[in-house]
């Protein structure tokens, strides 16, 4: 389980995350906000890229900065950072060994990520040949070279065509099966909608709601009820 108890960021004296509380179990939770709301935030103190100023971060009970949750932690950045001279398998063979796994068994493993990603084909070619969709696809599939339990996945669509959208969530819902737990950022409310078990909705660094999308919406478009979740929330503050 992943929890969060009265999690606050701040730079100076601007917060950008403030006392933030929520337990997710479920296994594909997606973190819906505009742009600025403090979701890259979260998850970049959740994998260990940030530090909070106060509260805690656990992974099943252990903070979520120690060495040990870190080994069950795959991470996709929102702008993935590659070394444009390798290849993509040389790429996946380098992120490998930043978790001491190599050898015939390893490459196997991350070829079937390639293959995953539908980029068996262009394995062999310089990343700086990549298109946009193509890098997105393989920041995806460096995220899983550990073969990590929790999977932090930063806007993973973005940038893909419709075809590449459909199959990424595929991915994803396989994943799930495989029994691992995905959480994911995104603006998009229909990605949210189409894949996850529950959502929760983020504002100004706060959170404004969790639980189950069928449950929000209770029948109406999921567009409104964020627009509602949103828009009551800036009166309230009047």
């Amino acid at each position: 389980m992943l929890n969060y108890l009265n999690v606050t960021k701040k730079y100076g004296k601007r917060t950008i995350v403030d006392d933030f509380s929520l337990s997710i179990k479920s296994d594909i939770f997606g973190f819906l906000g505009q742009n600025g709301a403090g979701k890259t935030t979260i998850m970049k103190m959740t994998v260990g890229l940030l530090s909070q100023s106060s509260g805690e971060i656990t992974i099943d009970g252990i903070p979520s900065s120690s060495k040990k949750s870190k080994e069950k932690i795959g991470f996709m950045p929102e702008t993935p950072y590659f070394y444009e001279r390798f290849t993509g398998m040389e790429f996946m063979k380098f992120c490998g060994e930043l978790f001491g796994r190599k050898g015939r068994v390893f490459n196997s493993f991350a070829l079937d990520l390639l293959k995953k990603v539908d980029l068996e084909k262009a394995k062999d070619f310089k990343i700086k040949t990549y298109s946009k969709g193509m890098r997105q696809r393989l920041g995806f599939a460096q995220a899983l070279v550990n073969d990590p339990q929790y999977i932090f996945l930063d806007e993973p669509l973005d940038g893909l065509d419709p075809i590449g959208r459909r199959e990424m969530k595929d991915v994803i819902l396989g994943l799930k099966k495989e029994g691992k737990k995905i959480f994911f950022n995104t603006h998009i409310l229909y990605d949210v909608e189409e894949i996850c078990d529950e959502l929760g909705i983020v504002h100004n660094g706060r959170l404004l709601y969790s639980g189950s999308v069928k449950n929000l919406c209770n029948g109406k478009p999921l567009e409104d009820r964020f627009i509602e979740v949103v828009h009551n929330k800036e009166i309230e503050k009047k």
